[in-house]
């Protein structure tokens, strides 16, 4: 059981603080420390600790950064035969300031990220063998595209994290390609035209986004849970899990991961979203993003306890 996850490696310094600043505004008093992440390499590690074979296609600068992730990667266990070096880029970092309600601002700067080019991914070996491909949007659309053309002529279930949301549309052959998109309720707003502040607005953005081409939709809802339309008659509601949360960075990405991990096990969707929201919801109660992933006996316990 493989699953292929293209995507950003980041070094994450964080900042706890009381209250997130106001522009203009110095919030004195925060704890700093910092970690590795990035969408693609929370996603990664995730899966693999939730007991996937995990292959993971990033780019990292030449700098110590770069190498101190390779290390880390290779020690969680992930192929990292297509973690890719550049020149004369910095590998890809990001600023994440979290409050005591365990929201968050993030300020990334791509680097080396940015430098993932569709030719990267023609160098992926014996594609056919993944049973799902998991991307997201902080690398260049123009290897989105390549890549989901490539699932789709293979076959290979693509999920399409659509993070952060682009200002653009959507590329229609994006969506068509893609079979299962997850945004979460800010990014669905965005790319649906459609302001969502509940479960009704939720339905409707998730309608008129199918619309644009999209097969199958999770939209993730944060404490509400997490809404599927995949085209049968109406839409359904998976339940969140109430816990204790002191920070959401990396949650989502952490429900991506266990929703691919639960795809690739042959989980019906609505299966595979409650296990993803299951380890999503341990994710919450923990500080960081890639720290904060869950391993397989984790979530089980978890399940069977809730």
């Amino acid at each position: 059981m493989k699953i292929l996850v293209v995507g950003s490696s980041n070094t994450d310094h964080f900042i706890r603080l009381k209250s997130l600043p106001k522009p203009g505004e110095t919030v004195s008093g925060g704890i700093y420390y910092s970690g590795l992440g990035g969408k693609g390499a929370n996603q990664a590690v995730a899966a693999r600790r939730l007991g996937s074979e995990v292959s993971f296609v990033c780019k990292l600068g030449k700098d110590a950064q770069g190498e101190a992730a390779r290390q880390s990667f290779e020690q969680e266990g992930l192929d990292t035969s297509y973690v890719f070096s550049t020149d004369g880029l910095h590998s890809g970092v990001a600023f994440i300031l979290v409050d005591e309600q365990a929201e968050n601002s993030i300020a990334v700067a791509a680097g080396a990220n940015s430098d993932l080019m569709p030719e990267d991914i023609d160098r992926i070996g014996n594609i056919q063998d993944y049973r799902v491909i998991l991307t997201s949007l902080e690398i260049p659309m123009e290897t989105v595209r390549h890549l989901s053309g490539v699932a789709r002529r293979h076959g290979i279930p693509l999920i399409l994290n659509p993070a952060p949301a682009p200002k653009e549309p959507l590329p229609p052959d994006i969506l068509a390609a893609a079979t299962i998109v997850t945004p979460n309720e800010t990014e669905i707003s965005t790319l649906s035209g459609v302001p969502v502040h509940d479960e009704g607005t939720a339905v409707q953005a998730a309608s008129a986004f199918r619309a644009l081409g999209a097969r199958e939709i999770v939209v993730t809802l944060g404490q509400k849970g997490a809404l599927v339309s995949d085209g049968r008659p109406g839409t359904e509601m998976i339940p969140s899990f109430s816990v204790p949360a002191i920070d959401t960075t990396g949650a989502g990405d952490i429900f991506n991961a266990a929703l691919a991990v639960g795809l690739a096990e042959r989980m019906d969707l609505r299966k595979a979203v409650r296990f993803a929201a299951a380890a999503s919801a341990i994710s919450v109660t923990r500080h960081g993003a890639m720290p904060s992933a869950p391993f397989r006996k984790e979530v089980e316990h978890f399940l069977a306890t809730h």
